[in-house]
């Protein structure tokens, strides 16, 4: 009996290996489509929220909710749902503090985007072969382009002195992680549309931000240098 069957047991339900059986079934029934937006899903959401990611995407497995592909069974372990819910309370907070989640993004900036392409990876299994590769690989660059939009979006919005910006900014990005995972597992075909948008919206938002922050860096030395004078 596998770990998943014996958690649901020591919590009393009945119907474990029923679950575990239909997991197994629905996963093999995931065509190419959606496992590409699954694995895409994954990578960009990474970027943004990963703890959220992985919890939530392992809570709505072990549920029977969402029937997940074998390689992301390690989710549904009740050591992972313990140790992913445990970093995503410190997250949700830390997230929301202005100065805090900058230096919290960038103690976690060497983790999101490996973790992405990991995740993406992992959709197709060990055995995915080619597949595997390139769902690391866009898992990879999707989670580092998040991740690069959220970090860029949040100096910007930490030069305002008020914090509800950063507050509203940070249940946005809340949303669209969970969003993202929603449309994903529901409209594959939709999710790729609605990802190609977000993607091109990113790139002029990175190119609008990167302007403003290094004139922000400008003006900051300009005051520097006539207080020296």
């Amino acid at each position: 009996m596998d770990s998943f069957s014996t958690w649901l047991q020591t919590l009393g339900h009945s119907g474990a290996s029923t679950a575990a059986d239909a997991l197994a079934q629905g996963s093999a029934h995931l065509d190419m489509p959606a496992l590409l937006a699954l694995a895409a899903a994954l990578g960009w959401a990474s970027g943004i929220r990963l703890y959220a990611v992985v919890f939530v995407t392992g809570l709505t497995g072990a549920l029977g909710w969402w029937p997940l592909p074998a390689g992301l069974h390690v989710l549904q372990h009740p050591a992972m749902l313990a140790a992913s819910g445990a970093m995503l309370f410190v997250e949700f907070f830390a997230d929301k503090i202005p100065g805090l989640d900058t230096v919290w993004d960038v103690l976690h900036s060497v983790v999101r985007i490996p973790a992405g392409a990991a995740l993406a990876a992992a959709v197709f299994g060990a055995d995915g072969g080619t597949m595997g590769a390139v769902a690391a690989l866009l898992g990879g660059s999707l989670a580092a382009t998040s991740f690069a939009t959220k970090a860029a979006t949040r100096a910007a919005v930490n030069t305002s002195p008020e914090p509800f910006s950063n507050v509203a900014l940070s249940f946005l990005e809340d949303g669209m992680s969970m969003g993202a995972l929603w449309l994903a597992a529901h409209y594959p075909v939709t999710f790729g549309v609605v990802l190609c948008v977000v993607l091109v919206l990113s790139i002029w938002l990175l190119v609008l931000l990167w302007s403003f922050l290094k004139a922000l860096v400008r003006r900051v030395r300009g005051w520097v240098g006539v207080a020296e004078i």
